[in-house]
């Protein structure tokens, strides 16, 4: 138990206020121990009446997993011995992993009280809470004591699996949400026989089947579909530029969130996927597979990529996939760059996969670095700023014609539409049969 601020203050007022008579009769001395004795008496009985710590008992219910992107919530449950209504603050220690929280007020009846502390995740890993801490006041107010108790609970943080499956269900179901993102399929595409339609105005006249048009007495067209069970690579960058935030959220954490997007898609359409990442060393990889079972292996699999300070190997990366794939897949490479220099090694060794592979380059855009080259700048500081934003964003287009003109599908959009055009990419892909 230590004295409170109230206790303190009553001390410095109750001392100048016995001090005074002592200008004015020396021998009223008397008075300040006086009133320092009854001081130390009221903090006594406060300290007496307070509750006891070694009362306090805690219980804390986490939930089962917390995803990045999505703030959940944890219960705390609080006991300590008091026959009356007590005003308490609690405050939670947290790992790196979560974001600090502010420390809760509430009033115990019945010697009880229930709090919800709010888990906000920043990274990907295993999240811990570490400690509670328990501060109450006696009924006078002049004693608090603080109580606190180890914890070891952990839980852990992985990609946003429940917001993957609803984006990728409303990609396949919604034709509304689809409409103006172009995201179609369309039957009449592709080299697979789907079956016979009556001609039309307007069909191509190379697909008019004679036989069973001579049999049915009618023209009659064939229509087909694009090819299945074509092969999907999902590499994934996780050197140290990937681990900048964008709105809260790393890179890498957004690039996870795009791949188990494009990976729940892929499958729906009977198409098998593979996991690769690389940084400064080869990481974690998942040879092309189909089934529901893939895509609980991919979730399974990013909650193990880390987040790390090195910079990237593209030539070991990029190497060991194609070397690894054998078969002409599809492959998505979801990486970052700065500036045309540090993307000339990056472009090299994408350039010799695409050799032998379809290759879709996309990079994680800063939805900050537009608006800093689209405003109007005030003062010198700005006017840098802006010419230095609009520089990077005059290199990025650079790399991105380079790709064009290398046979590469680019996209570089913000985290918020990155899963769309990437979407968008695969399925034009499928229906021009270029795998």
């Amino acid at each position: 138990m230590r004295p409170t601020r109230r206790m303190i203050l009553l001390t410095t007022a109750a001392t100048l206020v016995a001090l005074a008579p002592v200008i004015v009769a020396p021998s009223l001395w008397v008075l300040w121990p006086v009133a320092l004795a009854w001081l130390v008496l009221a903090f006594g009985i406060d300290i007496v009446l307070a509750p006891k710590r070694h009362t306090a008992a805690f219980r804390i219910e986490l939930p089962d997993m917390l995803y990045i992107g999505s703030a959940d919530r944890a219960k705390v449950f609080v006991e300590l011995a008091s026959p009356r209504d007590l005003p308490i603050r609690l405050a939670v220690d947290l790992s790196d992993e979560l974001q600090p929280q502010p420390e809760l007020k509430a009033t115990m009846h019945d010697g009880r009280v229930e709090l919800d502390v709010a888990l906000v995740p920043r990274r990907r890993g295993t999240a811990r809470v570490e400690g509670i801490w328990l501060r109450f006041r006696g009924p006078l107010g002049l004693a608090s004591g603080t109580v606190r108790r180890e914890l070891d609970d952990e839980l852990s943080v992985v990609p946003d699996v429940q917001a993957v499956r609803s984006v990728a269900l409303r990609f396949s179901a919604d034709r509304d949400f689809r409409a103006g993102l172009k995201i179609e399929r369309f039957k009449g595409e592709g080299t697979e026989f789907d079956s016979l339609k009556e001609f039309t105005q307007g069909d191509d006249s190379r697909t008019i089947d004679w036989k069973p048009s001579a049999r049915h007495n009618k023209l009659l067209c064939r229509q087909f579909r694009a090819e299945r069970d074509h092969q999907v690579m999902l590499a994934v960058d996780t050197g140290h530029l990937m681990a900048e935030r964008l709105g809260g959220i790393p890179k890498l954490d957004h690039a996870l969130n795009t791949a188990l997007v494009l990976s729940y898609v892929c499958l729906q359409h009977g198409d098998r996927v593979g996991f690769f990442t690389f940084g400064a060393k080869v990481g974690l990889l998942l040879q092309p597979q189909g089934g529901i079972r893939t895509q609980l292996a991919i979730t399974r699999m990013t909650s193990r990529v880390r987040y790390s300070d090195a910079e990237t190997n593209f030539t070991l990366g990029l190497t060991t996939l194609g070397q690894r794939v054998r078969r002409r897949s599809l492959i998505v490479v979801l990486t970052d760059f700065v500036d045309t220099v540090g993307a000339e090694l990056l472009l090299e060794n994408v350039d010799r996969l695409s050799r032998r592979h379809v290759v879709v380059f996309v990079a994680l855009r800063d939805p900050e670095l537009g608006q800093l080259a689209g405003a109007r700048p005030v003062g010198p500081v700005a006017l840098n700023r802006a010419v230095m934003a609009q520089n990077f964003v005059q290199d990025r287009e650079v790399v991105m014609k380079r790709l064009r003109r290398m046979g590469i599908i680019p996209i570089d959009a913000e985290p918020s539409r990155i899963g769309t055009q990437l979407i968008d990419s695969y399925l034009g892909i499928k229906r021009r049969e270029m795998i």
